[in-house]
Protein backbone atom coordinates (compact mmCIF):
# COMPACT_ATOMS: atom_id res chain seq x y z
CA UNK A 1 0.00 0.00 0.00
CA UNK A 2 1.39 3.07 -1.19
CA UNK A 3 1.72 6.15 1.23
CA UNK A 4 -1.71 8.13 -0.52
CA UNK A 5 -3.60 5.63 0.24
CA UNK A 6 -2.35 4.70 3.26
CA UNK A 7 -3.46 8.46 4.02
CA UNK A 8 -6.43 8.10 2.43
CA UNK A 9 -7.39 4.74 4.98
CA UNK A 10 -6.26 6.50 7.46
CA UNK A 11 -8.95 9.52 7.07
CA UNK A 12 -11.46 6.98 6.68
CA UNK A 13 -10.44 5.19 9.97
CA UNK A 14 -10.16 8.57 12.16
CA UNK A 15 -14.04 9.28 10.22
CA UNK A 16 -15.73 6.29 11.40
CA UNK A 17 -14.35 6.37 14.81
CA UNK A 18 -15.80 9.94 15.15
CA UNK A 19 -19.00 8.93 13.97
CA UNK A 20 -18.55 5.52 16.28
CA UNK A 21 -18.03 8.31 19.40
CA UNK A 22 -21.06 10.51 18.67
CA UNK A 23 -23.51 7.68 18.04
CA UNK A 24 -22.16 6.35 21.56
CA UNK A 25 -22.69 9.67 23.25
CA UNK A 26 -26.27 9.89 21.47
CA UNK A 27 -27.32 6.37 22.44
CA UNK A 28 -25.89 7.63 26.32
CA UNK A 29 -27.87 10.88 26.30
CA UNK A 30 -29.68 11.62 23.44
CA UNK A 31 -29.09 13.92 20.74
CA UNK A 32 -29.22 16.95 23.14
CA UNK A 33 -25.72 15.99 24.39
CA UNK A 34 -23.98 15.78 21.30
CA UNK A 35 -21.16 18.51 21.05
CA UNK A 36 -17.62 18.29 19.80
CA UNK A 37 -15.45 18.90 22.66
CA UNK A 38 -17.21 15.41 23.87
CA UNK A 39 -16.12 13.79 21.02
CA UNK A 40 -12.99 15.10 21.26
CA UNK A 41 -12.56 13.91 24.76
CA UNK A 42 -13.85 10.56 23.74
CA UNK A 43 -11.55 9.46 21.10
CA UNK A 44 -8.57 11.31 22.99
CA UNK A 45 -8.00 14.16 20.10
CA UNK A 46 -7.95 17.65 19.96
CA UNK A 47 -11.29 19.56 18.68
CA UNK A 48 -9.11 21.09 15.50
CA UNK A 49 -8.25 17.55 14.76
CA UNK A 50 -12.33 16.74 14.02
CA UNK A 51 -12.83 20.07 12.44
CA UNK A 52 -10.36 18.87 9.84
CA UNK A 53 -13.13 15.78 9.29
CA UNK A 54 -16.45 17.80 9.87
CA UNK A 55 -17.11 21.27 9.42
CA UNK A 56 -19.17 21.49 12.51
CA UNK A 57 -21.81 19.35 14.98
CA UNK A 58 -24.28 19.99 12.54
CA UNK A 59 -22.27 18.25 9.93
CA UNK A 60 -22.22 15.16 11.48
CA UNK A 61 -26.13 15.29 12.27
CA UNK A 62 -26.30 15.57 8.71
CA UNK A 63 -24.07 12.31 8.33
CA UNK A 64 -26.56 10.52 10.60
CA UNK A 65 -29.67 11.48 8.98
CA UNK A 66 -28.69 10.53 5.39
CA UNK A 67 -28.10 7.00 7.17
CA UNK A 68 -30.95 6.89 8.83
CA UNK A 69 -33.00 8.03 5.56
CA UNK A 70 -31.37 5.00 3.92
CA UNK A 71 -32.00 2.46 6.04
CA UNK A 72 -35.42 3.63 6.57
CA UNK A 73 -35.60 3.24 2.43
CA UNK A 74 -34.04 0.27 2.20
CA UNK A 75 -37.09 -1.60 4.62
CA UNK A 76 -39.63 0.79 3.15
CA UNK A 77 -38.27 -1.11 -0.06
CA UNK A 78 -37.97 -4.73 1.54
CA UNK A 79 -41.11 -4.41 2.93
CA UNK A 80 -42.83 -3.72 -0.58
CA UNK A 81 -41.05 -6.53 -2.13
CA UNK A 82 -42.75 -8.69 -0.15
CA UNK A 83 -46.13 -8.56 -1.93
CA UNK A 84 -47.43 -8.19 -5.40
CA UNK A 85 -50.36 -6.22 -5.05
CA UNK A 86 -50.23 -2.71 -4.47
CA UNK A 87 -52.78 -2.02 -1.80
CA UNK A 88 -51.12 -4.81 0.08
CA UNK A 89 -47.12 -3.11 -0.29
CA UNK A 90 -48.98 -0.15 0.96
CA UNK A 91 -49.91 -1.95 3.92
CA UNK A 92 -46.66 -3.62 4.51
CA UNK A 93 -45.02 -0.77 4.21
CA UNK A 94 -46.89 1.39 6.81
CA UNK A 95 -46.12 -1.39 9.33
CA UNK A 96 -42.21 -1.54 8.32
CA UNK A 97 -42.51 2.28 8.87
CA UNK A 98 -43.89 2.08 12.50
CA UNK A 99 -41.54 -0.53 13.17
CA UNK A 100 -38.41 1.45 11.94
CA UNK A 101 -38.98 4.28 14.10
CA UNK A 102 -39.35 2.49 17.37
CA UNK A 103 -36.60 -0.05 16.77
CA UNK A 104 -34.60 3.15 15.77
CA UNK A 105 -35.72 6.10 17.57
CA UNK A 106 -32.98 7.70 17.71
CA UNK A 107 -32.04 7.99 13.93
CA UNK A 108 -35.65 9.01 13.68
CA UNK A 109 -35.65 11.60 15.93
CA UNK A 110 -32.81 13.18 14.06
CA UNK A 111 -34.19 12.56 10.62
CA UNK A 112 -37.64 14.65 11.69
CA UNK A 113 -36.06 16.52 14.37
CA UNK A 114 -38.77 15.30 16.87
CA UNK A 115 -37.20 17.27 20.26
CA UNK A 116 -34.19 18.37 18.59
CA UNK A 117 -33.23 21.41 15.87
CA UNK A 118 -33.98 20.00 12.71
CA UNK A 119 -31.39 20.24 10.31
CA UNK A 120 -31.62 23.06 7.79
CA UNK A 121 -30.35 20.81 4.96
CA UNK A 122 -32.32 18.10 5.38
CA UNK A 123 -34.29 19.00 2.44
CA UNK A 124 -30.97 18.49 0.04
CA UNK A 125 -30.89 14.51 1.77
CA UNK A 126 -30.87 12.08 -1.60
CA UNK A 127 -31.75 9.35 0.85
CA UNK A 128 -34.91 11.21 1.81
CA UNK A 129 -36.05 11.06 -1.21
CA UNK A 130 -35.14 7.83 -1.59
CA UNK A 131 -37.34 7.04 0.57
CA UNK A 132 -40.33 8.92 -0.25
CA UNK A 133 -39.91 7.67 -4.17
CA UNK A 134 -40.59 4.04 -2.20
CA UNK A 135 -44.43 5.08 -0.70
CA UNK A 136 -44.93 7.21 -4.25
CA UNK A 137 -44.17 4.51 -6.50
CA UNK A 138 -46.73 2.60 -4.60
CA UNK A 139 -49.29 4.83 -4.42
CA UNK A 140 -49.20 5.28 -8.27
CA UNK A 141 -49.37 1.73 -8.98
CA UNK A 142 -52.35 1.35 -6.76
CA UNK A 143 -54.06 4.45 -8.30
CA UNK A 144 -53.56 3.57 -12.14
CA UNK A 145 -54.84 -0.13 -10.79
CA UNK A 146 -58.55 1.00 -9.29
CA UNK A 147 -61.38 2.54 -10.30
CA UNK A 148 -60.11 6.34 -8.93
CA UNK A 149 -57.24 6.12 -12.02
CA UNK A 150 -57.58 10.41 -11.78
CA UNK A 151 -56.31 10.57 -8.41
CA UNK A 152 -53.91 13.08 -7.38
CA UNK A 153 -50.87 10.67 -6.26
CA UNK A 154 -48.67 13.81 -4.75
CA UNK A 155 -51.79 14.49 -2.31
CA UNK A 156 -52.46 11.04 -1.65
CA UNK A 157 -48.93 10.54 -1.09
CA UNK A 158 -48.90 13.78 2.12
CA UNK A 159 -51.67 11.90 2.99
CA UNK A 160 -50.26 9.03 3.45
CA UNK A 161 -47.10 10.22 5.04
CA UNK A 162 -49.04 12.26 7.48
CA UNK A 163 -50.76 9.09 8.67
CA UNK A 164 -47.96 7.33 9.66
CA UNK A 165 -45.45 10.28 11.16
CA UNK A 166 -48.33 11.37 12.62
CA UNK A 167 -49.36 8.66 14.78
CA UNK A 168 -45.71 7.80 15.52
CA UNK A 169 -44.91 11.13 16.57
CA UNK A 170 -48.05 11.00 18.97
CA UNK A 171 -46.40 8.09 20.33
CA UNK A 172 -42.97 8.82 20.76
CA UNK A 173 -44.44 11.84 22.42
CA UNK A 174 -46.48 10.24 24.94
CA UNK A 175 -44.50 7.68 26.48
CA UNK A 176 -40.76 6.12 25.58
CA UNK A 177 -40.42 2.78 24.32
CA UNK A 178 -42.11 0.91 21.60
CA UNK A 179 -46.11 0.81 22.07
CA UNK A 180 -48.30 -1.86 22.68
CA UNK A 181 -50.03 -4.00 19.98
CA UNK A 182 -53.60 -2.04 20.91
CA UNK A 183 -51.34 0.87 19.82
CA UNK A 184 -50.68 -0.53 16.48
CA UNK A 185 -54.38 -1.30 15.70
CA UNK A 186 -54.87 2.40 15.50
CA UNK A 187 -52.11 2.23 12.61
CA UNK A 188 -54.04 -0.57 10.94
CA UNK A 189 -57.24 0.81 10.82
CA UNK A 190 -56.16 4.35 9.88
CA UNK A 191 -54.08 2.84 6.55
CA UNK A 192 -56.91 0.66 5.88
CA UNK A 193 -59.21 3.59 5.53
CA UNK A 194 -56.88 5.06 3.82
CA UNK A 195 -56.15 2.53 1.48
CA UNK A 196 -60.09 1.98 0.90
CA UNK A 197 -60.34 5.54 -0.04
CA UNK A 198 -57.32 5.23 -2.82
CA UNK A 199 -58.67 2.60 -4.75
CA UNK A 200 -62.47 2.98 -4.29
CA UNK A 201 -64.31 6.12 -5.39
Amino acid sequence: MGIAERKIRQKEEFRTSILEAAWLQVLTDGWQSLSIRKIADAIEYSIPVIYNHFENKEAILLEFTKEGFQKLADVLQFAKTQHAEPSVQLEAIAHAYWDFAFEHKEYYQLMFGLGIPACDRVNQVEEMKTMTMVMITTIQDAIAGSKNSDADYFLKYHTYFSILHGLVSIQMIEKAGKPDAGKKMILQDAISGFITSLVVR
